[in-house]
């Protein structure tokens, strides 16, 4: 019950849908996620946070840089399914469009993204 409870909670957010949609595109750090958002560090990686608890985000050092994605082992169908249908049902969202396109032109080097 407690699985479904934060899978819901993580899906109740418009931020945590956009960053979904944007970790769709590629694996993102914290910092690229932040210049497409045009939030803070801290507000960004409590989003992230909260993806990863309900097992929707999985993240891998990436050098100096932690880099996140949707997690290639949904925890459960239940996830999968929903994970599935959000990604498929905010497509010709016009937020969801700025950001892919937003995402496409990111650079973590270019945004001097820090350790």
């Amino acid at each position: 019950m407690k699985a479904t409870a934060r899978l819901f909670k993580a899906l109740s957010n418009e931020t945590r849908l956009r960053i979904l949609k944007m970790l769709e595109r590629r694996p993102l750090c914290v910092c690229e996620i932040q210049y497409v958002l045009k939030g803070s560090q801290p507000n960004v990686s409590h989003h992230l946070k909260t993806l990863h608890e309900a097992g929707l985000v999985d993240s891998k050092r990436d050098g100096l840089w932690m880099s996140y994605r949707l997690t290639e082992k949904p925890e459960s169908a239940l996830h999968a399914a929903a994970l599935s249908c959000v990604l498929k049902s905010l497509r010709s969202d016009a937020t969801v469009k700025r950001d892919r396109a937003a995402v496409a032109g990111v650079n973590r080097i270019e945004i001097n993204c820090r350790k």
